[in-house]
């Protein structure tokens, strides 16, 4: 949720700055705001706008700007106000000397706020954010680094910053609880940022801060600190990949070129993971007599995520017969969940600063569960704080709708599965062998699937018109009916449901008629004709089914009005072949409605708020 960069160095800091923020667009916004220090005045000169970047850029045309080396700048997604030129970041203090941008939420604003207000401070916007500005300044006595390391102690809630005042305009402060934020190592110059995308043509030397910490960055250093102000020697990471993964390289989409990444990403998982007929998954840090003891599993994940976890409940309890729940991560903590060290608990997290994820491993941990974490992103919060990390290495993910990190996550997922039914000998060798050579053909199976995109782009259009989608899934592909639901609702704004096929009766069939269209998920498993007997009770009711089937199903065609068909597969693996075409099939509904897909309204990226 919104992207922060910053800048001190010897270059023109507003073109760095406005290309930074376009490099993070992908993580929703709806406002953006630039300030910068004039180095022939000392005054700061801030523009903000509501809208898109390229709203702000035009209101930069119309203004001369001095050559600036020093300046932060951000995108804003709403929280509190809302989004219009006042709220939009930068914020200033009162005396107009310190300016500030924020990521997260201040828990305790309006407390801090009353009391400003006594001491005779008066706020221009709705936000918490100016608010902290106003502490700085309440706190402010010449230094600002520790006028700025007084300010946070006040502050509750979470947070990262980016400051700069015109009284010292050789110096950017960052800090940051709970929200991300890293520094980017230059040359003489020195970058801020709420991601490794805005600043990885400019360098690939980043430091990825810690809750709890601060930094001061001039030209020449950057310098470390912990709240208490001890200095603190941070980790220097080295970004692998290269400025091409993070532009859409000929696709007309962020979504469409991650979509195709797919097979790749397998391939290079399964390359990682796999040594001939073993499961090798460096990072999981148990040992086979801990993982031996688990007598029970907790997966805790959000959205995308949580539905990669639900196909992980199946694949495990059916390898290895150990119990799995499953906790959406904002209401785990808050029912007192019951753990103890016999249990596991396995998080899901793309950025892995997911901020109701983040609260549940500490809450787990508190209570003494083991807590594994699947993650794509290196020294993310989520795998600083777990005793485990196994790393999807999808590459960055641009597009809001997540894709390419699903798929991943369930291909951990079945690897981990995999790993503890050989750990625990809960299967036939013979099986999980079968199993492993199964899951090599994927990667060739997903690249067969997008072979036959033109024929998913035909039914989306034929189908975009409808106002309603349900989508039906039955055992190991309910999951892949919620998720199904959810890109289509994410991406083109129709309402979509996922549910599992036999709780249809239970209600949903009650919206099904001529004007609605559901979404059948039926390759061939132990539940096909079950799913089948569903279908024929929607065409009983006028409903418009569109068939997910295996290659070579003739039949279905009498029940559907037209078929999505995908190469066959052994049913556990099925999800990880399902979820493309429908991935692709809520693309082209989108695009053939002129909906924004790879920003849409209202949603961010990485969700680091509560």
């Amino acid at each position: 949720m919104c992207g922060i960069i910053g800048y001190v160095g010897r270059k023109e800091a507003v073109t760095i700055l406005i290309a930074g923020l376009e490099k993070l667009e992908y993580r929703g916004y709806d406002s953006s705001g630039i300030g910068i220090v004039n180095p022939q005045t000392g005054r700061i000169i801030v523009h903000k706008t509501q809208g898109k970047i390229r709203k702000l850029k035009e209101i930069l045309s119309h203004h001369t700007l001095p050559e600036a080396r020093l300046g932060i700048s951000h995108t804003r997604w709403a929280t509190h106000g809302v989004p219009n030129h006042t709220n939009a970041h930068p914020h200033f203090d009162g005396s107009k000397q310190i300016l500030l941008v924020h990521n997260g939420i201040i828990e305790n604003y309006q407390e801090l706020k009353d009391d400003l207000r006594r001491k005779g401070h008066r706020f221009l916007s709705d936000t918490d954010t100016e608010v902290i500005a106003h502490v700085i300044e309440d706190c402010y006595a010449g230094d600002l680094f520790k006028a700025v390391q007084r300010a946070v102690s006040a502050l509750r809630g979470s947070f990262a910053l980016g400051i700069i005042s015109c009284n010292h305009p050789d110096m950017l402060i960052a800090a940051r609880v709970g929200s991300p934020l890293i520094i980017g190592l230059g040359k003489n110059e020195n970058f801020i940022a709420s991601d490794v995308p805005a600043i990885l043509d400019k360098t690939d030397r980043v430091i990825y801060l810690k809750d709890r910490e601060m930094a001061l960055l001039t030209k020449e250093r950057v310098a470390v600190f912990d709240f208490n102000g001890r200095r603190v020697r941070p980790k220097v990471h080295k970004i692998t990949y290269n400025v091409d993964a993070v532009q859409k390289q000929g696709f007309s989409h962020f979504m469409l070129k991650e979509i195709h990444e797919q097979p790749e990403v397998l391939q290079r998982m399964l390359k990682t993971c796999l040594r001939q007929d073993q499961v090798v998954l460096t990072g999981l840090s148990l040992k086979p007599r801990e993982l031996n003891r688990i007598r029970n599993i907790t997966v805790v994940a959000c959205g995308t995520a949580y539905h990669a976890g639900m196909v992980g409940k199946y694949l495990i309890e059916k390898l290895t017969r150990i119990p799995v729940e499953i906790d959406v991560s904002s209401e785990f903590r808050y029912r007192d969940p019951i753990l103890d060290k016999k249990n596991l608990i396995i998080t899901i997290s793309q950025s892995g600063e997911t901020a109701d994820t983040l609260a549940a491993v500490r809450e787990a941990r508190f209570k003494g569960a083991k807590v594994i974490s699947i993650c794509n992103v290196l020294g993310s919060s989520l795998t600083r704080e777990s005793d485990g990390v196994l790393y999807t290495q999808a590459g960055p993910e641009i597009g809001v709708a997540s894709t390419k990190a699903y798929t991943a996550q369930i291909g951990i997922m079945t690897l981990l599965a995999l790993y503890l039914a050989a750990v625990r000998k809960s299967i036939p060798v013979k099986e999980r062998r079968a199993l492993i050579r199964e899951l090599r053909r994927i990667p060739d199976l997903l690249r067969e699937v997008l072979k036959d995109k033109h024929r998913v782009a035909k039914i989306a259009k034929k189908n975009s018109h409808y106002g309603c989608f349900l989508f039906l899934g039955r055992n190991i592909n309910f999951p892949t009916a919620l998720e199904g639901a959810l890109k289509l609702k994410e991406i083109s704004y129709i309402p979509a449901e996922g549910y599992p096929a036999g709780e249809m009766k239970h209600g949903p069939i009650a919206l099904i008629d001529e004007y609605r269209a559901v979404v059948c998920i039926a390759p061939h498993s132990d539940v096909y004709e079950k799913m089948v007997s569903n279908m024929q009770e929607i065409r009983a009711r006028k409903g418009k089914i569109i068939a997910l089937a295996s290659k070579g199903d003739a039949a279905i065609r009498r029940h559907a009005h037209s078929v999505i068909y995908i190469p066959a597969v052994h049913p556990l693996l099925s999800p990880l072949v399902a979820a493309l075409p429908l991935q692709l099939f809520a693309y082209y509904v989108a695009v053939q409605l002129g909906c924004d897909v790879d920003q849409p309204r209202n949603l961010a990226k990485s969700v680091t708020v509560e």
